[in-house]
């Protein structure tokens, strides 16, 4: 487990924007003269060009699931090509020990106009296996792919889903040291998704490195045991999986308040706590959970409520509530009175990270007087056996 198998070494990595356009042999001759005379240094930028990644350093250690995530652009894609040798850097060290399998695009190693079956050998050589290998894991291979029907039809009719679910197949039989996956996953149908995860859940236990990339948080919490966060080709930060995830989340969001001077009844602070009245984030599904909300108010005002709203990752709203709709009715705040009032609830939530919103509005007019978003960022751990968003607690019996 202490061997380092993949490496970055101060790793830079530039590209160009978009391409050069000559209309004529006038304008050519001096754009190709002045590439050719212009600095070699790879550390400065020419013209039109950019750093996608930017003096990149870590390591994973064999048996190591590492998930990088990042919003669109930070450069994730760019390293895992480099790791997987697609790229190379303009300056800095890349380093791999082992048999390396990658999953990066949708149809790599792919001949459109050969079958299923035929590119299952084209793309299982070009990962390095042998034709008696290839032979003996066929069946499994297809198999796992769940394409027997379509496995003698040119790859040209596949849909992407079917091109993921194949190229996966194919890439989890070459019995990798390390495996990269790229976002390709996110095509397959949520059943496929699953399988792909378990299987690389079975790699990790085997010993196998695995590199993930992924906008599914949860799936990267779930899967890696550690995480990078990628911001403008550099780290942004490292650390535990879950608590890494967290804090993206937490950066990603935008909070809607409005300025401070404009409002009259604000929102505090909002603290979220377990059933011993202790501070967190982290919670189990079922567990109990009060969310704590601290008002201020500069006037008079009555008819007030407030609600809290929970929502995923992908801010869909999963629940919301106001004070005044659960019975508590509307309260009135004085100048320079502060109030605190909580929500008692347990979070039958089934595993994720959910983000909590708060309002303070008057009930009758439905003005808004002060919005907190994110409030907080609350994990819930999963449970083994459950799927979906809520737990709804069956209880199954004979009768």
């Amino acid at each position: 487990m202490g061997d380092i198998v993949l490496e970055f070494d101060h790793v830079w990595k530039k590209f160009r924007r978009g391409e050069y356009k000559h209309d004529s042999l006038k304008d050519l001759i001096p754009g190709l003269l002045k590439d050719a005379f212009s600095p070699k240094d790879k550390t400065v930028l020419g013209r039109s060009e950019f750093w996608a990644i930017r003096d990149l350093s870590f390591q994973v250690k064999r048996g190591e699931a590492l998930g990088i995530i990042g919003s669109n652009g930070a450069g994730k894609s760019t390293a895992l090509k480099l790791f997987s040798g697609i790229l190379r850097p303009n300056q800095g060290r890349v380093s791999i020990k082992g048999r390396l399998s990658a999953l990066i695009e949708i149809g790599a190693g792919f001949h459109l106009d050969l079958t299923g079956r035929e590119n299952i050998y084209l793309n299982a050589a070009i990962l390095g296996m042998k034709k008696k290998e290839i032979d003996k894991k066929f069946d499994e291979i297809v198999a796992f792919s769940e394409l027997a029907d379509f496995i003698d039809t040119p790859v040209k009719r596949y849909s992407s889903g079917m091109y993921a679910r194949l190229g996966f197949s194919v890439a989890a039989h070459v019995e990798p040291d390390i495996l990269l996956v790229d976002e390709v996953l996110s095509v397959g149908d949520w059943a496929f998704q699953k399988k792909c995860l378990e299987k690389m859940e079975t790699f990790v236990k085997r010993g196998v490195t695995i590199i993930f990339i992924s906008h599914n948080l949860q799936s990267v919490v779930d899967l890696c045991s550690k995480a990078i966060l990628l911001r403008k080709g550099s780290i942004a930060m490292e650390g535990e999986a879950g608590e890494v995830v967290r804090q993206y989340l937490s950066n990603s969001a935008s909070s809607n308040r409005e300025n401070s001077e404009d409002r009259t009844v604000w929102i505090e602070k909002v603290s979220v706590v377990n059933k011993d009245g202790q501070e967190t984030k982290q919670f189990g599904t079922g567990e109990a959970c009060s969310i704590i909300i601290n008002l201020c108010s500069d006037v008079e005002e009555e008819g007030l409520s407030v609600s809290i709203n929970f929502l995923s990752e992908d801010n869909k709203s999963i629940f919301k509530i106001s004070s005044e709709r659960i019975g508590h009715g509307t309260f009135s705040m004085s100048p320079g009175a502060s109030k605190s009032f909580r929500f008692d609830t347990h979070l039958h939530l089934i595993g994720g990270n959910f983000l909590l919103g708060v309002e303070v509005w008057n009930d009758k007019t439905h003005k808004i007087y002060d919005s907190m978003f994110p409030a907080s960022i609350i994990f819930v751990k999963p449970e083994k056996g459950m799927q979906g968003i809520v737990n709804l607690y069956p209880v199954f019996r004979e009768i």
